[in-house]
């Protein structure tokens, strides 16, 4: 077992990852459900059948549903948080947790979101330095969301610039770095080079076709990825099992 494993031990699999997330609901506020994936708990249900590796929630859903006593998925505790009501060019995530809560919620590694760009990027350098700190010296392992994103960043979507946000990740410590797919094999393959010992993940993105998500986590472990961060794309799917078992497939056996 390489030192990526041993330090990451559940929530990576045979080098890869592959987490269930449901951290929008702070940031998109309740347009992103339907009376059904509004209940964490059917949510939750999908990721400890689905094979996934970890389970992405904000503090206040791993508490008030007592995640650690009820599901088996290892969970990742996002620590911070913003509503899409301010607005991009001045977009800061707030600290809203500490290690010491990720403890307490019995969390196997801490999620945190940085906005490279925004006016507000240095103070979330400086929140996340703490929150590193502290997580090396209790050897919670730390995934950082990097994205683009502020007055400073005419184009987020520029693979230029998602790589300078992966870059960022591995000199602030994180040890895996969440970032958006930038469109081809080649132009992430050098996301995935600027982040260098940091393993980076692409996020799930926006609601696509099944065909279409699944030929994006094909291209994605192409260019040499960890793995995959997907929310929308699985509980918002009429057959979550389904399309679970066939990220699955492309993750950990392609």
């Amino acid at each position: 077992m390489g030192e990526f494993e041993k330090r990451f031990g559940k929530i990576c699999r045979k080098g890869k990852i592959m987490l269930c997330a449901m951290d929008q609901g702070m940031e998109h506020g309740p347009r992103d459900f339907n009376e059904k994936n509004i209940n964490p708990e059917y949510v939750f249900k999908i990721a400890d059948k689905g094979g996934f590796t970890g389970m992405v929630v904000q503090k206040g859903i791993a508490y008030k549903y007592d995640y650690a006593n009820h599901w088996k998925t290892p969970l990742v505790l996002k620590l911070n948080g913003r509503t899409e009501i301010v607005p991009k060019d001045e977009v800061y995530s707030a600290p809203l947790g500490t290690v010491k809560d990720a403890i307490k919620l019995e969390a196997d590694a801490i999620g945190y979101t940085i906005y490279v760009g925004s006016p507000h990027e240095a103070q979330m350098f400086r929140e996340f330095a703490q929150i590193q700190s502290e997580a090396m010296d209790y050897g919670i392992p730390t995934i950082v969301w990097a994205y683009p994103r502020g007055r400073y960043v005419p184009d987020e979507k520029r693979p230029e610039v998602i790589a300078y946000a992966a870059r960022v990740a591995l000199e602030l410590g994180a040890d895996v770095t969440k970032v958006n797919y930038t469109g081809s094999v080649e132009s992430f393959r050098k996301v995935v080079e600027a982040a260098q010992r940091t393993r980076v993940i692409s996020s799930g993105g926006s609601k696509l076709t099944d065909a279409e998500f699944l030929a994006k986590a094909r291209e994605v472990m192409r260019a040499g990825a960890a793995g995959f961060a997907v929310g929308r794309n699985v509980w918002q799917n009429k057959d979550p099992m389904k399309i679970s078992k066939e990220l699955h497939k492309v993750i950990f056996k392609d």
